[in-house]
């Protein structure tokens, strides 16, 4: 697989203008358009964390600051080098509008805002979906002696997009009845959350923004950055356990703005150990389910003496 350098983390914006001038230009051409991902890497070696863009995320999420990067702003610092490939002329699935529906990710150990850091992302697994076409973007971050620190796998939908020799699968038997278990928080959103988390993660993507703007692309509302809700709720699901982990979260239906937002965090317990934390999000009126993931100990990963106390606001 080939690699294509870039000089710096590229600006979400920049991405964003160029995506709507190829979205404009595609509906004024007859050309067809690739049905298979780009075989190459985007990497961006020895990148630098803007301290003041990580106080203004940290204290968005966790309200508090700390020297240590939450799992939730590496995946903000890593994400524009992946949207650079989805950004390309041959990425066959249109970025704007790309509905956000999975993340696996594995912390290994707590990252100094001061540590240079490279990011190498790729995609893989261009597949049918019942409702358009899904394709996963992996960033993997990793330390100036090429330690793997952080890797993170995200799943998303272009919506009504059907590729050619891309199976769709057949109906599924249906998501068993949903119900809440004992809420332990309450989030209020207020309609100006998707303008908040776009300025601290540079994510402004128009159907987090306003109304107009989300109308513009077919949503009904704004709705709520997916990773500020997982950044939220893994923040508060691990901040006060040790070692490193892995977390999953799928996103089940949006959050439209503004809103309130029931989550409940279980933890497991081992003996007198953490053994992880499952974790729901959803909707305490018409009970309909926003999110639901888990939280675990890695087992086999690089060292992580102290994480929690690296990672605690």
């Amino acid at each position: 697989m080939s690699s294509t350098q870039l000089r710096e983390i590229p600006a979400l914006g920049k991405l964003y203008a160029g995506a709507l001038g190829s979205a404009a230009k595609a509906r004024m051409s007859s050309a067809k358009g690739s049905t298979t991902l780009p075989a190459d890497r985007h990497v961006v070696s020895g990148a630098a964390v803007d301290l003041a863009k990580l106080t203004d995320f940290q204290r968005l999420i966790l309200h508090s600051a700390t020297d240590y990067l939450p799992t939730g702003y590496v995946h903000t610092f890593a994400f524009p080098v992946a949207m650079s490939l989805m950004a390309r002329d041959d990425f066959p699935l249109p970025l704007l509008g790309m509905v956000h529906l999975r993340n696996v990710v594995q912390h290994y150990r707590p990252i100094h805002y001061s540590e240079p850091l490279t990011v190498t992302a790729w995609a893989e697994n261009l597949g049918g979906h019942r409702s358009g076409t899904s394709v996963e973007l992996v960033a993997e971050v990793t330390g100036a002696d090429g330690e793997v620190l952080w890797r993170g796998r995200s799943t998303y939908l272009a919506k009504g997009v059907f590729l050619p020799k891309t199976d769709r699968p057949g109906e599924s038997a249906g998501r068993p009845e949903f119900v809440p278990p004992l809420p332990t928080a309450m989030w209020r959103l207020g309609a100006d959350a998707g303008r908040n988390y776009a300025r601290v993660s540079g994510d402004f993507n128009p159907i987090h923004l306003s109304r107009l703007s989300a109308k513009a692309l077919g949503m009904k509302r704004s709705l709520a950055h997916g990773m500020y809700l997982a950044s939220r709720v893994v923040s508060d699901a691990v901040q006060t356990q040790e070692g490193p982990f892995e977390w999953t979260i799928d996103f089940e239906s949006p959050v439209f703005l503004p809103a309130t937002v029931a989550v409940s965090i279980h933890d497991d317990e081992a003996g007198s150990s953490w053994a992880g934390s499952t974790f729901t999000g959803w909707n305490p009126r018409s009970m309909r389910r926003h999110f639901a993931g888990t939280v675990r100990p890695l087992e086999a990963a690089a060292p992580g003496d102290g994480f929690a106390a690296a990672t605690r606001a």
